[in-house]
């Protein structure tokens, strides 16, 4: 009786571990067999559960993302005090963290995080890559700065509402070239709860898997906001890399009928490029072909952001998210945002939308 009642406890505290040990090699089996994942997980599974998870979360205003994580410090500080004043086991606190943690390592890949190890998204669009030189690098810059000057328009705080169902709709009606399964769910943009903290780590936007929602900065400035709901959006498609997240962002704004959104999606695509060619000796004579209202608020844009965030924990997230990254199969860690350079052109390339 006193064996069976053993097993029977070990079994109860040691079940987190054992979701936890079928979701790492299950991970390990998907990284070999993208095809299978697209299949099962991506293009079956998940769906369905992005659709019954982003129906709860849309029925509250707030960042469930943000409050789950609020109260998940808050209760391991006050088990931290406990232990501190003897009012809690050292062992047992450990033990009931870890078997958290266990189960949220598990509750990650099931809800969303599988979707990192899809086919590339070239693959699944059928997007042939071209190689990108210095010759066709700087002709799409000049292309894509010309394409900034015309669409060049005003973006308000008020358009928001409008934007996000614009948006919409271009990922309603691009939904086959990008491969997507559409609607996947309700999309509610929602507030960060603490832009102000947020924003000193860089952050502008994150889709919080574990209730399929998106939350955006309540600091950005309204011409990055089309393109960063875009992104995050994209996400919650599953698209999972942020260079690819940052493409559909791009195909999805720019292949709008609202000039509002064309010029945030060739803004942000602008501003990756001039990353890139802020090293070529004629840097400034680029920034010169923009008009001098884009100028100057790319110049506005820069001081903005740089006014909010804070260097050493804007560092210290870069290399925890990096880490991250390259912990599901990201190679480029966090440089994988600027490789949305070579996927544009190559769009761009297959498109044939801007002339060279």
């Amino acid at each position: 009786m006193e064996g069976k009642k053993g097993r029977v406890k070990i079994f109860k505290e040691g079940w987190p571990f054992l979701i936890a040990a079928l979701s790492f090699l299950i991970v390990r089996l998907a990284i070999k067999n993208p095809e299978l994942v697209e299949k099962y997980y991506s293009d079956n599974f998940y769906p369905h559960f992005a659709r019954i998870m982003s129906s709860f979360s849309k029925m509250l205003p707030f960042s469930l993302w943000d409050i789950f994580w609020t109260l998940f410090i808050v209760a391991l500080l006050g088990c931290i005090t406990l232990v501190i004043l003897k009012k809690l086991k050292l062992m047992l606190f450990l033990l009931r963290l870890t078997q958290v943690l266990a189960l949220l390592y598990g509750y990650f890949y099931f809800s969303w995080g599988f979707n990192y190890f899809r086919p590339d998204i070239e693959k699944i669009i059928g997007l042939e890559m071209v190689t990108v030189d210095e010759k066709l690098f700087r002709s799409m810059l000049d292309s894509v700065i010309i394409m900034v000057n015309e669409n060049h328009t005003t973006v308000k705080h008020e358009d928001y509402r409008d934007i996000d169902s614009l948006v919409e709709y271009s990922y309603s009606i691009n939904s086959e070239i990008l491969d997507i399964e559409y609607p996947n769910g309700d999309r509610r943009p929602k507030k960060m709860v603490f832009s102000n903290l947020i924003s000193k780590f860089g952050i502008s936007g994150y889709f919080g898997p574990f209730f399929n929602e998106i939350n955006l900065n309540r600091k950005i400035l309204p011409m990055d906001y089309p393109f960063l709901l875009a992104h995050e959006k994209a996400h919650q498609f599953g698209v999972s890399g942020e260079s690819e997240a940052n493409l559909t962002a791009f195909v999805v704004c720019t292949k709008s009928d609202d000039i509002r959104i064309n010029y945030s999606g060739y803004l942000a695509l602008l501003l990756y490029f001039l990353e890139d060619a802020q090293y070529f000796s004629d840097y400034h004579d680029y920034l010169r072909k923009l008009d001098k209202t884009v100028l100057d608020e790319i110049k506005f844009r820069q001081q903005y952001y740089f006014g909010l965030q804070n260097e050493v924990m804007e560092h210290a997230h870069e290399s925890v998210y990096d880490a991250y990254l390259k912990s599901n199969q990201v190679t480029h860690g966090i440089e994988d945002y600027n490789d949305v350079v070579e996927l544009a052109i190559s769009w761009l390339e297959q498109e044939g939308k801007l002339s060279r």
